[in-house]
């Protein structure tokens, strides 16, 4: 799975605040992520992310869809 630093990252599971949506910060064997919604950082392991992945938004497309905003 092609994840990139920048990415936005939709999950299957909801975090706890009830958002779907994280940032991704960091990218290797384990994953720093950022929730849209509260902005808790996690660090989960790559094999654990790469299950609960629904939808990859590139850093690209996530800045189109935030001007849209």
């Amino acid at each position: 799975m092609d994840v990139q630093v920048g990415d936005v990252l939709k999950m299957k599971k909801k975090h706890p605040c009830g958002e779907y949506y994280f940032d991704v910060l960091r990218v290797g064997m384990d994953f720093k992520i950022r929730c849209k919604s509260c902005g808790r950082e996690v660090m989960v392991p790559r094999v654990k992310i790469e299950k609960n992945i629904k939808e990859v938004i590139t850093a690209e497309e996530a800045k189109r869809l935030d001007k849209e905003r």
